[in-house]
C-alpha cells in the first residue's frame, strides 16, 4: 500500500490520555462538590460568580457581534439582518428570529459532530425562546434576524452565556429591543445552591441524576436552574428546570439567579456603551 508522504502518519493504536486523569480528576471532584457544596474547585464560594470578558464587533463581515468569556467557557455570536423573507407568501405584522447555537468539535471534553446534534438543536430552540421576548418584532414585518452563536470552549454554563452574548451581540447590531437579556443558572444539591456551575460540577450532578446511588434519594432536591432576565424592566424572558427540584428551592433559585442578573446588569451595560462611542469616534476620524 502506497504510504501518503505528505501527511505524519500517527501509531496503529493510540489511547487516550483522559482514561489516565478520569478516576483521580472524578474523586476530586465528588470530594469537593458533592460532599461539601461550598467547597469548589476554583476557590469560589456557592454564591460567587466568575469573572467574565465581553468584547463586541469582533466578526467585520456581521451586522453585529460579540465574544464573551466566562472562566474557561468562551463564546463568540454573530448576528446578520433583518432581510426580508422571499419563500414566505403570507404576511405577518411580526418579524421572525432564526437562532442557531452550535459547539465547535474541539470545544468540549470529548470531540462534538461537525452537524448538529440533539443537544444543539434543543439549545437552539431555547435560545429563540429567550430572545424573542427582547426584540421589538414588529419593528420588521415580514422579516427575519439571524442569530448564530458558537461555543468555542465548554467551561460550564454554556446556554447561560449564550443567552448573553446574543443579547450584546443584538444591541450591537442596533436590533429594536426593549431590554438587553442577561443568562444566569445555578446547580442545586440536598438544598444548597451553586450559582454558575463550571462543567465538572455540571457533569457531577448529570452523573448523580443518571445513577442509582443511595445519595441521590428522591427527598434531595438536585438539578438545575438556567434563567434569562431583562434587568431594566424586571422580567422574566425564559426560565429552565432539569432535574427534581422542591417548590421552595426554585422561589430560593429565582431570587438568586435575578440578584446576579442584576449584578451583572451595569458592567455589561457599562461596555456596550464604551463600545458604541469607540465605533462612533472611529466613524467620524474616518469621515474627515
Amino acid at each position: 500500500m502506497p504510504i501518503d508522504t505528505k501527511r505524519i502518519n500517527g501509531p496503529d493504536s493510540t489511547m487516550s490520555p483522559f482514561k489516565f486523569a478520569v478516576s483521580k480528576r472524578k474523586d476530586k471532584t465528588k470530594q469537593s462538590f458533592l460532599q461539601n457544596v461550598n467547597k469548589r474547585l476554583d476557590g469560589r464560594k456557592a454564591d460567587d460568580l466568575r469573572p467574565f470578558y465581553l468584547h463586541t464587533k469582533v466578526v467585520s463581515q456581521a451586522k453585529g457581534s460579540a465574544y464573551l468569556e466566562v472562566g474557561n467557557t468562551k463564546i463568540i455570536c454573530a448576528v446578520y439582518g433583518p432581510r426580508e423573507i422571499m419563500k414566505r407568501l403570507d404576511f405577518s405584522t411580526k418579524g421572525q428570529i432564526f437562532c442557531e447555537l452550535k459547539f465547535a468539535t474541539f470545544s468540549c471534553r470529548h470531540r462534538r459532530q461537525y452537524l448538529q446534534d440533539d443537544d444543539e438543536k434543543e439549545f437552539s430552540r431555547l435560545l429563540k425562546e429567550a430572545l424573542e421576548p427582547t426584540v421589538c418584532l414588529h419593528k420588521f414585518p415580514k422579516a427575519q434576524v439571524d442569530v448564530f452563536v458558537t461555543v468555542l470552549d465548554d467551561g460550564g454554563s454554556a446556554l447561560a452565556s449564550a443567552i448573553t452574548v446574543a443579547g450584546a451581540a443584538l444591541v450591537n447590531a442596533g436590533i429594536p429591543m426593549y431590554d438587553i437579556i442577561i443568562g444566569c443558572s445555578l446547580l442545586s444539591y440536598k438544598d444548597k445552591l451553586v450559582l454558575d456551575p463550571t462543567d465538572v460540577e455540571e457533569r457531577e450532578i448529570n452523573e448523580c441524576l443518571l445513577s442509582d446511588k443511595p445519595t441521590t434519594s428522591p427527598n434531595v432536591s438536585r438539578g438545575s436552574v438556567t434563567m434569562g432576565l431583562m434587568p431594566s424592566l424586571q422580567q422574566i424572558a425564559c426560565l429552565l428546570q432539569d432535574g427534581f427540584l422542591e417548590k421552595h428551592v426554585v422561589i430560593q433559585a429565582i431570587k438568586l439567579l435575578t440578584d446576579s442578573c442584576n449584578k451583572l446588569h451595569p458592567a455589561i451595560q457599562e461596555n456596550l456603551v464604551k463600545s458604541w462611542k469607540k465605533e462612533s469616534t472611529d466613524k467620524l476620524i474616518n469621515k474627515d
